[in-house]
Formats: C-alpha cells, sequence, structure tokens
C-alpha cells in the first residue's frame, strides 16, 4: 500500500504534497539522521531501542532534539495510524534545519526538521525472500569513518546495491583495507563457523550498532548460543556453514552466496531460520 500522509514539522500532510525546504541541511549538507522501525502485527518492535539510538545519533552531530521520546511516540503512532500500517516500517528523519546554505552550522534559534512516514510491507513478501535466501556481493568499503551515526549519507550505500542488483545480488557488504567484511549496505553481516558459533563484527565506529542486532544478541544469550564479535574475512565468510544479515525490516535475512559461491548447501541454514523464527520472541513488543 502506497505511503498517505506524512508528518512533516508538526503537520499531517497528503503524501504528493510533503515537502521541505529547498535550503534544509539535510537536502543540502546529508546533515540528518533517521531512524527505521518494524511494525509488525499492529505492533512497534523495538521502539526503545530506536529512539535511543536517535538521540545518540542527534547527539553525536550536536543536532537538537527537536521533541520528547514521548512526543516522538505519538507522531510514530499517529504516522502509522493514518496510514492503515499493520506490517511495514515507520521512518522518522531529523535534520539540522533549514537556513541559507553555508558549511558552518546554523545559530541555535533555528529548528530541527522532522519527518515521518509510515509503509505498509506484504509479510509474505519477505517469508518468500527468506525461504530462498539472499545473495551478497562484496566490495570495497568507501564510506566515511563514523560508521556508527545513522546518517542520512547514504550515496556509497545506494551505489553499492544498485552493483549489487546488477549482478542479481540483493545485499552488499562492504569488505575494509585488510580484507575483513565490515557490514552490509543496509544490514550487519554474520556468519556460522563448522563449530556453530555465530560471529559478527564487534561494533565500533566501522559499523552501525543495529537494534536487529543488539536484540539478536539478546536471544543468543538466553538460548546459550556461542558468539563471537570479531572481524571475519570473506574467505571466512564463504567457507561459513551458513550466514546471513540482519536488518529491522528484514530481522534475520539467510544468505546463501556470497559472490556467486554457494554458502553451505547453497539453502538457508538451519539455525539461521530458527533465530528468525525466535527474534521477535526476544524483541521489545509495543502497540503502535
Amino acid at each position: 500500500m502506497m505511503t498517505r500522509t506524512v508528518y512533516v514539522n508538526g503537520r499531517y500532510l497528503p503524501y504528493g504534497e510533503a515537502g521541505v525546504h529547498v535550503e534544509d541541511r539535510g537536502f543540502q549538507f546529508g546533515d540528518a539522521v533517521y531512524e527505521v522501525c518494524e511494525v509488525n502485527g499492529g505492533r512497534l518492535v523495538d521502539e526503545t531501542r530506536h529512539v535511543q539510538r536517535l538521540a545518540r545519533s542527534l547527539m553525536e552531530l550536536a543536532i537538537r532534539r527537536p521533541m520528547t521520546p514521548a512526543a516522538l511516540s505519538r507522531v510514530m503512532r499517529e504516522t502509522i495510524r493514518r496510514n492503515r500500517v499493520t506490517n511495514g516500517l515507520v521512518y522518522v528523519q531529523v535534520s539540522r534545519g533549514a537556513r541559507p546554505r553555508d558549511f558552518l552550522f546554523p545559530p541555535d534559534h533555528v529548528e530541527p526538521t522532522v519527518v515521518c512516514l509510515a509503509r505498509s510491507i506484504p509479510p509474505g513478501r519477505l517469508e518468500a525472500a527468506a525461504a530462498a535466501g539472499i545473495a551478497i556481493k562484496t566490495m570495497p568499503d568507501t564510506r566515511w569513518a563514523r560508521c556508527d551515526i545513522k546518517t542520512v549519507m547514504l550515496l556509497p550505500a545506494s551505489l553499492a546495491k544498485e552493483a549489487a542488483r546488477k549482478e542479481g545480488a540483493r545485499e552488499a557488504w562492504f569488505v575494509d583495507p585488510d580484507g575483513h567484511v565490515t557490514e552490509g549496505a543496509s544490514s550487519n553481516a554474520w556468519i556460522v563457523d563448522k563449530e556453530g558459533r555465530l560471529i559478527t563484527r564487534q561494533a565500533d565506529i566501522a559499523i552501525l550498532r543495529g537494534v536487529a542486532r543488539t536484540t539478536l544478541i539478546d536471544l543468543l544469550k538466553r538460548e546459550n548460543i556461542e558468539l563471537l564479535e570479531r572481524p571475519f574475512t570473506v574467505e571466512e565468510a564463504r567457507a561459513a556453514r551458513e550466514a546471513f544479515v540482519t536488518s529491522a525490516t528484514n530481522t534475520l535475512m539467510p544468505v546463501v552466496s556470497i559472490d556467486g559461491q554457494p554458502i553451505g548447501n547453497g539453502s538457508p541454514g538451519i539455525l539461521t531460520l530458527r533465530l528468525r523464527a525466535e527474534f521477535h520472541s526476544a524483541a521489545e513488543i509495543a502497540d503502535a
């Protein structure tokens, strides 16, 4: 279902009429941050962690909080309601605001720009993708050095995803100069080694500390599944028993090939599918 209504700076506007100022810093400088929260069965998944991460991103860039967490929660829920989303996502973006173009930050009185939209995603589409698994293309990591901040500076990710699509892959994995996988273009990267241990890069400034990543770690602790937080190489990934990615919209998505080479037997892994099925039991679920 198409987005019907968009929240922009205190107003709920028809999709075709929603817009921000031509000199908004998010548009001109990529000076903005965002969050994407899953809506599952009419309920918000891990809202608290998403709101906390948004606050951290704003703090790291010295962008003033535009509203309280409670007010943001009301905006998210009203946007979901107006768009009649039962399964899908809610997207929140905050920029430093609009001001005549200048590299220097605007004065303190300039209000941040806030946008919120919600969109439906048919559950069957994601389930079909998970049943088949996805292909990955690796490529050099050309992004800036603060990937722990969830900014809208997504051109490298967009270029990577387009390159992956042209080769029949759904996601790209970035690789650092030492040959280690950092993360996906819009996901965190995981492998399962021959001993059944899960491996994912530690959450440093080279990757985004994914909310789904954090919730999965909670699930692994509950299930007593061993986790190693360390870099892994592309060669390790190709030799892994299983691989998958995590993100808010995909939860766990099985990876069945990397650069055209099958992972394991070329089918979604048993452990991956089990963790995908149990994921929401470890997440915070709240009525939307």
